[in-house]
């Protein structure tokens, strides 16, 4: 307690000297007298306007004419807006101005480039020289950062590589002739490099993804290593950022890979994030590694900047959140990193990266302890914060190096909000001191861990979504691995029909094919006939005398052990999933989930649903109202999400009190026979669920007009989806009811890309909304109209995109486009394919290799609306491009069509997203994010217009379809008085 109390007091004393030191300076960021210390006393005074000013930040570089820059600022900043009279008034004399906005736009970029210009040290490696030269002669060392896009394709991947290259040659003849400066070119063990830059590893590889571990560290070498050759040839250091958690694992293995390759290079280095709860092992990991390998290494210790992308992401997956979730953590996580960094400075060289006088204080105060010299370690900063600070520490003759960006304004966007963040978050040190001016007695105080209060997600009957697995652990790829390989011992069985309570083989069958690799069979299935259907359909009717006297709570049990069965074999789906029908591994898993969310979901409903209403409040009257099962029902599923979406019609089915026959698709039979073994696993009783393989035009047919069925969910194509609706309409003698219908039927899906969008974000969502799963989603995009001005920019990037990605076996991780489903369907695109050459300008034609059926993107610029390739359904991996000149032109496109299921626009013009929702008619319509994916319970899914009919699955009333509403009204007087002789059943 004593020693503690030492170290306290020792870190009171350092943080009093320079505080003193740093008392009365002002930040420029934070001078009043100055107009950007006036928008940055207005963003931290209102959450409302701030939030507003960063998004308008965000966009402006991007908007490519000054009348825009005015127009989109009057849609930010609104009376909502909270917006500053000065500012209201400007807008206002704009508006009623017809010369104004010229210069009011220019003005505009002027004053945004001037705060970027506070954290961005110049537009290009050259304009950077200027201030880095200035930063040496002030006794600071420096970082350079070079700013970038998301990198979308291996083109951009290269040219982000090759400015780093170009970079290293333009500072080396430069800084190599900079007057000397002993601590900023010594440290405790010899001299250090003059020259240091900073990267970010995911720029390296556009295809970078933990799934696919191995290929991607070695793609990512492949960039990676010239940096570092370049770096030792002219005695650079190299510093590695740390990005997004899901890129950790990664990060480091690249890291520790590089360096095996490079033994003798001794001044590479890699950030950590005090934030993340998994730190401290993963320093005290490298530090381990350092020891075993006999090298030296820098690790630049940070806080973190993404804390509200990794909450929100993780959270939104249903993954543990991994950061802390409040400062008091994170800054004392910070200062025991510290001083694990200062204990073992034999081994790395530490650099602690702040900007708060306590952990500053924290860090000496050990380092005096500890008896360290000054040089064993440095202080690193950010450009444009905290210049009065770093001044003092130079002053008390500790090396601080300054982390300069450099980059145009649109690349820079994403780094210059998050320093705005930073500095205006109400926890912020800087704003603390310099704005609020907080006494010196309560920021240096120790940090104080405060619990957050963090919501359970798993209260029972709160219905959450199945968490996706998280690839970036490594024994989440080992699980699938595994499961591909002992799933091929089960190739090429027998399954039967299952009707009743037997398993029934008929003598005809069916192969179900891989379709990566045409010639493994992955099951042999039993055909039914009429004859077995006929006896189906009796054996649910028998069933159904029983199973519809369950009770609700009963029947939705029965889902949720359905679901506990599905989490238990969860890889073996995924790997069956690839090898039957070839999906990827995300793809797979995304289908896997969306079954066992039907089941809890549905479950959870007919809980809600299930209880009796009373209606009304009438003496002597009861009135009730409640629903009842409709009886049998057929249940017809496509082969493109083979588990999800039977799972689906059949869980809404069973739980509503109905029987159901389940014909699978002949291209799946096998994920079929595996999910009717699951719930048989789970207990559901004989009859409520029987399996029949067999031709659609024979058993699919006799299905939907037989007089024993009363109700028909059906997924496919529109062609086959309105022969059922007709079938189904057709009265036959012996039936009791009209046969009632729920069918999705596909669609010819649009999304806009407006003159504001985020280029990166735009391309990143159309290419995994209309490639993901080879275009065989009936969400996915096959059309993108643009608006005219950014058409080549964003047809450009896509056709780079679209290029980079690999095309392959499905059983390999980093894999992203697998084949289409079998010979018929390659046919099919194929004359598409030949159509559209016919009808719009061929912008990219990609061959693919491979035994399987295997084909490329294909994308198709400037194509009349009205043609066939923009009409027709294509269900394949076909794209076609098509220019508008205004939002509403654009909007008209996207309506022109006979499907209305899903859609979607990136635009950051509120008032354009604003008439996308009120305009755009579609079920599902997404903003600023790939429009595949909806996931139950969140967005509902379905549409309308020849898309389908019925209510959205996963949705609140999904269920009504099932079932028939009842109301019961009962005069409960006798004799002149009332009582009440109802309850709620279950």
């Amino acid at each position: 307690m004593n020693l503690q109390n030492d170290v306290e007091d020792l870190i009171r004393e350092i943080g009093k000297e320079i505080y003193s030191s740093v008392e009365g300076e002002v930040p420029l960021l934070f001078d009043t007298r100055k107009w950007m210390g006036r928008i940055m006393e207005w963003t931290m005074k209102d959450e409302r306007f701030k939030f507003q000013l960063f998004r308008y930040i965000d966009v402006l570089p991007s908007l490519r004419s000054d009348a825009l820059v005015v127009e989109i600022l009057k849609e930010y900043f609104t009376e909502e807006a909270h917006t500053p009279v000065i500012i209201s008034r400007g807008i206002e004399r704009i508006s009623r101005s017809s010369f104004i906005p010229y210069i009011a736009g220019q003005v505009i970029k002027a004053g945004v480039e001037s705060i970027a210009r506070q954290f961005i040290g110049g537009r290009s490696p050259r304009d950077v020289l200027k201030p880095l030269g200035s930063l040496w002669k002030s006794g600071c060392a420096f970082s350079v950062d070079l700013l970038g896009e998301v990198v979308v394709s291996e083109r951009e991947a290269k040219e982000y590589a090759g400015n780093y290259l170009g970079l290293l040659d333009l500072l080396y003849p430069k800084v190599m002739g900079w007057v000397t400066d002993p601590l900023l070119e010594r440290d405790s063990r010899g001299p250090i490099p003059r020259i240091d830059i900073s990267l970010k590893v995911s720029s390296l590889y556009s295809q970078m993804d933990p799934i696919a571990f191995e290929v991607s560290i070695e793609r990512a070498k492949e960039n990676l290593r010239q940096i570092f050759r370049k770096a030792q040839e002219i005695g650079a250091s190299v510093c590695l950022d740390m990005e997004h958690y899901y890129f950790k694992d990664l990060i480091l293995a690249i890291f520790k890979s590089i360096l095996d390759e490079f033994k003798d290079y001794h001044f590479a280095g890699i950030a950590l994030q005090a934030y993340l709860k998994d730190t401290k092992e993963d320093l005290l990991s490298l530090i381990e590694w350092t020891k075993i390998k006999g090298r030296k290494i820098s690790v630049r210790l940070v806080k973190g900047a993404y804390w509200d992308y990794e909450t929100a992401v993780n959270s939104q997956k249903g993954w543990p959140v991994p950061v802390f979730l409040n400062k008091g953590e994170t800054d004392l996580n910070f200062e025991e990193l510290t001083r694990i960094l200062l204990d073992n400075s034999e081994y790395v060289r530490p650099a602690i990266a702040t900007h708060n006088v306590r952990s500053v204080s924290n860090a000496i105060a050990f380092a005096e302890s500890s008896r360290l010299p000054k040089n064993s370690f440095e202080f690193q900063m950010l450009y444009g914060m905290g210049e009065p600070l770093r001044k003092t520490l130079r002053d008390m003759g500790y090396r601080v190096r300054v982390y300069t960006p450099a980059g145009e304004l649109i690349p820079g966007m994403a780094y210059l909000v998050r320093r705005l963040l930073e500095n205006t978050s109400n926890e912020s040190f800087v704003r603390q001191y310099f704005d609020e001016g907080k006494p010196f007695e309560e920021l240096i105080k120790a940090p104080k861990i405060e619990r957050a209060v963090v919501a359970e997600l798993r209260e029972k009957g709160i219905f959450r979504n199945q968490p996706p697995m998280d690839f970036s652990l490594a024994e989440h790829r080992e699980k699938i691995k595994d499961s591909l390989r002992k799933i091929k011992d089960d190739f090429n069985r027998r399954y039967p029909l299952y009707i009743g309570n037997q398993e029934v083989y008929t003598d005809h069958e069916t192969e179900s094919n891989n379709p990566a690799t045409p010639k493994e069979v992955i099951g042999r299935i039993s055909l039914a006939t009429r004859k077995e259907a006929e006896r189906a359909v009796e054996e649910a009717k028998r069933a159904w005398e029983i199973w519809k006297k369950k009770s609700f709570r009963e029947r939705a049990d029965y889902l949720f052990r359905v679901a506990e069965e599905m989490r238990k074999i969860r890889s073996e789906l995924i790997a069956l999933e690839v090898y039957e029908v070839g999906k990827t591994w995300k793809d797979a898993d995304g289908d896997v989930n969306e079954a066992i969310d039907y089941c809890e979901y549905y479950g959870r409903e007919i809980i809600r649903l299930g209880t009796p209403m009373r209606l009304g409040d009438y003496p002597g009257e009861e009135n009730e109202y409640h629903y009842e099962p409709r009886g049998v029902g057929v249940v017809i599923s496509p082969w493109n999400f083979p588990l999800a979406i039977p799972a689906g019609m059949i869980s809404a089915g069973i739980v509503t009190g109905n029987c159901i026959i389940f014909k699978p698709s002949c291209l799946s039979p096998v994920t079929g026979w595996k999910l009717l073994e699951i719930f048989r696993s789970a207990g559901i009783p004989p009859g409520v669920l029987q399996f029949l393989s067999g031709p659609g035009s024979e058993v699919g047919e006799f299905l939907v007009s037989h007089p024993g069925i009363d109700f028909i969910a059906f997924t496919g194509s529109k062609d086959v989806g309105l022969d059922i609706v007709k079938r189904a309409g057709e009265t036959h003698p012996g039936q009791r009811n009209i046969k009632k219908v729920i069918a999705e039927m596909g669609g010819k899906n649009a999304v806009i890309i407006d003159e504001t969008a985020d280029m990166g974000e735009a391309v990143t969502g159309v290419l995994e909304s209309c490639l993901g799963y080879q275009g065989q989603k009936c969400s996915a995009c096959s059309r993108v109209i643009v608006i005219d001005e950014v058409f080549d920019e964003f047809c450009g990037r896509l056709r780079e995109a679209a290029e980079s990605i690999k095309i392959g076996p499905p059983e390999e991780p980093g894999t992203f486009m697998g084949p289409v489903i079998d010979k018929a369907a390659l046919e099919r695109i194929g004359k598409y394919i030949k159509t559209g050459m016919s009808e719009g300008k061929t912008l990219l034609l990609r061959r693919a290799e491979g035994e399987g059926y295997f084909m490329g993107p294909v994308l198709f610029g400037d194509v009349d609306p009205d043609s066939l390739i923009a009409q027709e359904e294509i269900f394949g991996p076909v794209l076609v491009v098509m220019r508008a000149g205004n939002i509403d032109e654009a909007i008209d496109i996207a309506n022109n069509s006979s499907y209305a299921l899903t859609g979607g626009i990136f635009s950051r013009s509120p008032a354009n997203i604003r008439k996308m929702e009120e305009g755009f008619k579609v079920g599902n319509l997404y903003i600023n994010r790939k429009i595949t994916g909806a996931l139950v319970g969140r967005q509902p899914f379905g549409g309308s217009g020849m898309s389908g009919i019925g209510s959205k699955t996963g949705g609140p009333d999904y269920l009504l379809q099932f079932m028939n509403p009842r109301s019961i009204s009962e005069n409960t007087l006798r004799k002149g008085f009332a009582y009440s002789i109802r309850s709620p059943k279950g």
